[in-house]
């Protein structure tokens, strides 16, 4: 197939394009750079097995001319980061709306007929019980979470509208190699360096899933028809404490490092652990009972 993916250079981007190259697709990665690295993608531009686009969500002639020919869109580019999009949230309203509207905008135009959309657990914000099940009012607590609803509610009109078959997959908290900025890759910085590690508020359980059942999701939904059906958590089903995280890394790392912790920022959800239920139902790729399973993979 002829596979077009916005963000394609970020982590999980990038991630999905060696495995996509893997399966001798032919892939066009649109990204404009913001959080994604060359780097990430450089050995398949050298090789040429991938063609890269710098552009920018946010330019809809340029969705249209370079996506145009495609079989599926893999929607993954957006200001992902809950942070980030607090002290931006123009950027991050201007790239995970308006971005989003113009990528399905761009497949329509083209006939696109495979749509998938990666949403997040922020949707949800705080949970009025856990495990949270895709029915949970849709009620985020930051502008990060906002914008994926908004980006959700714009898949299902374009799906309901057009002949177009959109997949939402709300993902907990994605870990792996190349990313930044986040928990894990935050801590796992401290620790290296002997810094201490902060945690803000204490109280937060996360659910944590490896990259690489992000990528394997990602690819079984280009023909998975009952993925298209309705919105889909993705994520390990255990809720892990950061103290529990911070722990486990420092013992992987033989560290010292002590743990600090700093008020809680107001807009990050204290407890979050997916239901996999419809998970279950819907796709066969097990789930490793130990969410942080690849936390040593990380460390070499």
């Amino acid at each position: 197939m002829k596979i077009f993916i916005t963000g394609g250079a970020g982590f999980i981007g990038s991630h999905l394009v060696d495995k996509l190259i893997e399966q001798k697709h032919e892939v066009i990665i649109f990204d404009n750079l913001f959080r994604g690295k060359v780097e990430n993608i450089e050995r398949h531009l050298t090789a040429k097995s991938a063609r890269f686009v710098n552009g920018d969500i946010r330019d809809f002639d340029a969705l249209v001319r370079k996506s145009a020919g495609c079989d599926v869109v893999f929607h993954l580019a957006a200001q992902s980061n809950v942070m980030g999009s607090v002290t931006d949230i123009d950027y991050s309203f201007e790239t995970n709306v308006v971005g989003t509207y113009n990528v399905l905008k761009a497949a329509q135009k083209n006939g696109i007929k495979r749509f998938v959309f990666s949403s997040s657990r922020e949707s949800y914000g705080e949970a009025q019980t856990v495990p949270v099940k895709e029915n949970h009012p849709l009620d985020s607590k930051n502008s990060y979470g906002a914008s994926k609803v908004a980006g959700e509610k714009y898949c299902q009109v374009f799906q309901s509208m057009f002949d177009m078959e959109v997949v939402i997959l709300r993902f907990s908290n994605v870990y792996g190699s190349r990313d930044f900025g986040r928990v894990i890759p935050i801590f796992l910085d401290d620790v290296k360096t002997d810094k201490d590690i902060t945690i803000f508020g204490g109280k937060q359980v996360i659910d944590f899933i490896s990259i690489h059942t992000i990528c394997d999701v990602l690819i079984d939904s280009i023909t998975n028809r009952e993925a298209a059906e309705s919105p889909t958590n993705v994520g390990s089903g255990t809720g892990i404490s950061l103290f529990e995280l911070a722990e486990r890394i420092k013992n992987l790392v033989k560290s010292g490092s002590k743990i600090i912790v700093e008020p809680a920022r107001s807009v990050e959800v204290v407890k979050y652990i997916a239901s996999l239920e419809r998970y279950n139902k819907v796709f066969d790729i097990k789930i490793n009972p130990d969410p942080l399973c690849d936390l040593p993979k990380m460390i070499e």
